[in-house]
């Protein structure tokens, strides 16, 4: 049985991010909701997918709970959670979209405290960190208090807001310092420094999600430090494009999607000269993105090289 790395998670979460930009797109007049939705709807069925394909393969290796406790691909597990929930407070009636929000952004809670105090027990050591550290905590609430807003949840939702945003600066200085002054990250762990454009940009969408779509100071702070680190990421490019394909590319889908959505919120405050063009040429982008990727995964998949090989122990 090959082992299924979490990371496959991440193609429900890249899908979800792009539903979600294309629904912001929409409530803007920039486009039909039914892309978006249909979108969602897909990221439900690969999530569904690979909850199943994971399982089973957990299952029949009896690594589910080491799994869950890798130093550098058990973070990813709150993928499971996470892009559910992206899914359910746009898509399901009320009041179903509340519950399912209300069971996953519970289940995020529960599971980026135990994942912190997993971080203290275990005591990972400084070079295993990775911008994935993010998901669990950071990302977790982050999502959660957008979602939460959307279902009209808004105290629930500037909790968690408090829950992400607190874990994001903490978390922030150790992975950076950890990419900035410890050896570089393995190639397959690479593409999750894409991941570092998503906590800025991820809290403003729950931001404006939950005090309206307007800039005022903290709207602008979190736009600037992600500012800085979109353009980081141009100093990187050279590395990307040295990569072998794998399963960790959807980090650049759910992380470049979460950047697109909060331009697409900037543009509609600012209303600058050509919005609308400016506001096409945002979705033309993350499409095209999200679109060669999954590309790519398909390929992958019909040549069987996604998922690695499993270790063949001969008798004895």
């Amino acid at each position: 049985m090959r082992k299924v790395p979490l990371t496959l998670f991440g193609m429900a979460f890249g899908l979800a991010g792009l539903g979600g930009s294309w629904l912001t797109a929409a409530n803007q007049g920039y486009a039909p909701a039914a892309i978006g939705l249909g979108l969602l709807g897909l990221a439900a069925v690969v999530w569904a997918v690979v909850l199943v394909v994971y399982a089973r393969s957990a299952i029949a290796r009896r690594a589910l709970a080491q799994d869950m406790v890798d130093p550098i691909l058990g973070p990813f597990a709150a993928l499971i959670l996470i892009a559910p929930m992206l899914v359910a407070a746009p898509v399901l009636p009320h009041p179903a979209n509340t519950i399912a929000v209300d069971v996953f952004a519970t289940l995020i809670l529960l599971h980026g405290s135990w994942f912190t105090g997993q971080l203290i027990y275990s005591r990972v050591d400084f070079d295993q960190l990775h911008p994935g550290y993010f998901l669990p905590s950071a990302a977790g609430g982050l999502v959660a208090a957008a979602c939460a807003a959307q279902v009209g949840q808004h105290e629930f939702g500037v909790v968690m807001l408090g829950f992400g945003l607190v874990s994001w600066l903490i978390l922030g200085s150790l992975i950076l310092g950890r990419l900035v002054f410890r050896p570089q990250l393995p190639d397959p762990l690479v593409p999750t420094i894409a991941i570092e454009v998503a906590p800025a940009a991820v809290a403003s969408n729950a931001y404006f999600a939950l005090f309206g779509e307007r800039v005022d100071v903290p709207a602008a702070l979190l736009g600037g430090y992600g500012l800085l680190m979109v353009l980081a990421q141009l100093r990187i490019l050279p590395r990307y494009l040295k990569l072998r394909f794998g399963a960790g590319f959807w980090a650049f889908t759910f992380a470049w999607a979460g950047v697109a959505t909060a331009v697409l919120h900037w543009l509609n405050w600012e209303h600058p000269a050509g919005q609308a063009v400016w506001a096409y040429l945002v979705l033309a982008a993350i499409t095209v993105l999200v679109a060669g990727i999954a590309v790519r995964t398909v390929v992958a998949v019909v040549r069987d090289t996604l998922l690695p090989l499993p270790v063949v122990v001969p008798a004895t």
